[in-house]
This record gives structure tokens, sequence and C-alpha cells, in this order.
């Protein structure tokens, strides 16, 4: 984009001129190239109910490519052989984008990336000491070990390697630097994450975090900032005026919880209002946003009070709730529902479901399964989910249950 005399001036726009007053701009410093990581196959389609198909993800990946998105996370490898499906057809058709995937920090989930044939993985590690020993239930050692372990191994054949430390703005930020300072030297990392799970930090604190990581860390930094409190994109604005140079982010926002940082509002925000160009098609989102609503069949959840905000599908995360929820209430959900009157959350049964979901749905409705046939139970409750594209209900749970039980 040529820059303009006036940049709050053009034939396209009319902003306000203050925004680039340099009493406002002093001491931004975005990168020469800012470039967009689109989460929307694997944590947009992380909201609960939301089912994208194979086909459907081939479909999305092709119009994100004909927008000129750099790269894509064309989902997580582990979830299901659909996704795994979904992620070698778009890596096999070439569409120009760097293909990514997300991998737990485990050798046998960087296998998967390995073998799907994708570009790069997102490696990601608990990060803060709570979560690890409340949700995880596992030491710090592990954790940094596993991490380890795993960047190096991914390292070794061939991707490029993202660090993604979950949970890492409610840390304490010496032990977090700490700890990225040993799987930079032990392990590897191309670029680091800076990540906001719970969507917790405000603009100030996202200015505050990239800058005390670049300081410290020589690495590209990305960001992904969650919305529960409806920040993400003035965090992700902040986080690029320090430097970030990938903006991860969903089309319209969708994603678990409150969502993902929408793409559409940050980076219009960012080529008008402070001069940042992504260098994609703007033209494009239109159409972007209506075929990822039509996909979909939904929008956003409303931070705080939509109807489903605090409902969880995806296996792992079900895993946090079941081993903190209890005694750590705000562990896993920042925000107690009922602060504002919500009913809190609902353990969805679906594609991304795993097996402490089925153990959960099981217990509740009176079934005693074994390990394999718990297994099988939610082998088939991802393929129906996939195929029918939504959630399950408890009907077809009960249904599928009686079937495994009676070695059908």
């Amino acid at each position: 984009m040529p820059t303009l005399k006036e940049p709050w001036k053009s034939d396209s726009w009319f902003v306000s001129p203050w925004n680039f007053a340099d009493e406002v701009t002093a001491g931004f410093t975005p990168p020469p190239r800012l470039r967009i990581h689109d989460v929307t196959l694997r944590d947009g389609e992380q909201q609960a109910g939301i089912v994208f198909t194979k086909y459907e993800k081939v479909r999305i990946a092709e119009k994100l490519a004909e927008a000129g998105i750099h790269r894509i996370e064309a989902g997580t490898p582990a979830v299901s052989p659909n996704d795994e499906a979904a992620i070698k057809e778009i890596v096999k058709r070439k569409l120009g984008p760097e293909i990514f995937v997300l991998s737990r920090c485990m050798i046998d989930d960087v296998k998967r990336a390995v073998d799907c044939g994708v570009d790069g993985v997102t490696i990601e590690i608990p990060s803060s000491e709570h979560l690890v020993e409340h949700s995880y239930k596992w030491s710090m050692e592990k954790a940094i070990d596993l991490s380890i372990k795993a960047t190096r191994f991914a390292h070794e054949q061939g991707l490029y390697v993202s660090f993604f430390p979950v949970d890492a703005t409610r840390s304490n930020i010496d032990w977090f630097l700490r700890l990225i300072e040993r799987v930079a030297a032990d392990g590897h990392m191309d670029a680091l994450g800076l990540v906001d799970t719970f969507g917790v930090l405000s603009p100030h604190g996202a200015s505050y975090y990239t800058r005390t990581i670049r300081k410290r860390i020589s690495k590209p930094l990305e960001v992904h900032f969650h919305n529960n409190f409806g920040m993400a994109v003035a965090n992700t604005i902040m986080a690029v005026l320090e430097g970030g140079e990938v903006i991860h982010s969903t089309i319209t926002g969708i994603g678990e919880g409150g969502g993902n940082c929408p793409m559409i509002e940050a980076v219009m925000a960012l080529r008008i209002l402070y001069g940042v160009d992504a260098g994609i098609k703007y033209e494009m989102l239109t159409e972007l946003a209506g075929l990822i609503n039509e996909l979909a069949g939904t929008g956003p959840n409303l931070p705080f009070v939509g109807e489903n905000t605090y409902d969880v599908e995806s296996g792992m995360v079900v895993s946090w709730h079941r081993n903190s929820r209890a005694t750590y209430p705000t562990e896993t959900v920042p925000i107690d529902p009922a602060l504002v009157g919500h009913r809190g959350p609902r353990y969805v049964m679906g594609k991304k479901s795993g097996i402490d979901s089925v153990g959960i749905w099981a217990e509740k409705l009176g079934f005693v399964l074994d390990k394999d046939q718990g297994n099988e139970v939610l082998r088939r409750v991802k393929l129906q989910s996939h195929d029918l594209k939504r959630e399950l209900t408890e009907a077809e749970f009960v249904e599928i249950a009686d079937a495994v039980k009676a070695g059908e």
C-alpha cells in the first residue's frame, strides 16, 4: 500500500487525524512485514458445536489462499481421522500459504504432523505453574522435558517450530521467561507465540507482555490472543505496535469461550487507523466472512453472556475442567459465570471430544465402560458428529453406548 500524505484520509476512508499525531505514534515499532496465521480451521472449530467436514475445510483453505492469507493452521491431526485426512488434502493441493498444525508437546503428535506433510507445527505447552499442577496434573519438570524433546524432534524433521505456551499471561513473568529460555536453549523454537489462552490481558498488559519478551527473546513473536473480555483486537494491535510479526486469528472471531481475535477487525484497524498493512486482499473480506458464517452455522460467542460462551467440547479443555473445576473454579473459567447470572459450562459431545468427555457423559447416564469400550464410543461419537455436522444429543450418545456395550 503506498504511503499517503494524509494517511487518515483517502478515496476509501476518512478517520481521525489524531491517530497519526507524533505524540501518539512515538514509540511504535511495528514489524517491516506483518503476516496472518489463520486458525479458523483449528481454534475456530474448537468453539463448542461447530463442525467443519473435510470438504468444508478444504473449501475454506482454498478461499483463505485466494485472499492472500500467509499461513493456515489446518487442524490437529490427533483430533480425528477426518481431521487428519483434511489436513493431508489441504497440503496436497499446494495452495500457496504455509500449512501448519497444532501439536501437543508430545513426540507422537509431532510424528502425525510430519506424516501430514505440513510446513510447520505449533507446539503447545502449559506454561503457568497452577495450570500444570491443577489441570494437567503434571510436574513442571515433566512439562519442560516434554517440550524440549518435542520441539527438538520437530526441528530435526524439518518443521518450522512455533512454540506455544498455554496460559502464559497468568504465569509469573520471571518464571515464564526462564522456561522459554530453557526450551530455546535445550529444545528448539523458530518463533514464540505470545498466548493469552483465557483472554485475560488488558491492552496495556499486552504491550508490556510483548515488550518484555522482545528484550529477552531474539525470535519472531506471534500474537495469539483470545476475546473473553472483548479485548482481543486492541491487545493484538498493541502487540503488533511493539513488534509482533504474526497475528493468529480467525476470520470472524469464532473460537472457544469468547472466541479468538477476529482477523477482519484487526487487519482493518491496523491498516486504516495505524497505517500497518497486512498485505492481504481486503476486497475479499466480506466473501470470506460469508463463507465462514455459512459453514460454521453461527458467529462467535458473546463474551460473558452468550448462551454457549462457557460450553466446552475440546477433549483437552474438558480434561482441564474435570481435574480442577471443583477445587479451583476459576482455573479454566477465569470468570465465574454466576458473576453475570449465567448457567455456566456444559460439556458438549462431538467431533472434538476426548475420553474424559465420554467418562463424564457415561457416568451421568448410568453407563459403566471399560477402557476399550470408552475408546470405541469416542471413535463413533467423532464420526457421527462429523457426519451430522453438529454436537450429539444424549439420546444419540445412549444409542452409541448401548451398541458398544452389546458388541454391535
